[in-house]
């Protein structure tokens, strides 16, 4: 089982994380499964992942480059992205494309393949945004209530 956390709070967000895998009753391994991604005076965002590690592993590969055309218009990346709402859905659509692509096949094998990820982070001037992106791709994001 994977343990991960973010919370938002006045100062900024706090993420956490373990490295824990098991991929059987005896053989237990470690992986990070946080990921940063940074381009310094711009945008730093974080990713903790959560389930099914080939997916997940995938997915935070996949998002580097994914280039996904929001409402019709230029395709964006999450280095590009001009919010962290517009990220996390670059997010979502990678997940969702990851898991059309693989999750048919693991679940013939009789293997879970889903997954989490929170995801935050700051985008130019933009205020820090934190969200909870399940694997179909749709998010929640933090709230003041909802920390």
């Amino acid at each position: 089982m994977t343990y991960c956390v973010a919370i938002k709070v006045a100062a900024g967000m706090v993420f956490a994380s373990d490295s824990r895998t098991n991929a059987g009753f005896d053989q237990v391994s470690t992986f990070r499964k946080m990921i940063i991604y940074e381009r310094p005076s711009d945008r730093f965002m974080v990713m903790l992942s959560a389930g099914n590690l080939s997916i997940t592993q995938s997915v935070r590969e996949a998002l580097q480059s994914e280039q996904v055309s929001l409402d019709g218009g230029e395709p964006l990346t999450i280095w590009n992205a001009k919010s962290m709402f517009d990220a996390a859905r670059i997010l979502g659509h990678t997940m969702r494309r990851v898991m059309a692509h693989d999750e048919p096949t693991l679940r013939a094998a009789g293997v879970d393949a889903s997954c989490t990820m929170i995801f935050g982070g700051q985008i130019a001037n933009e205020v820090s945004r934190l969200f909870l992106v399940y694997n179909t791709g749709n998010f929640i994001e933090a709230t003041p209530e909802t920390c």
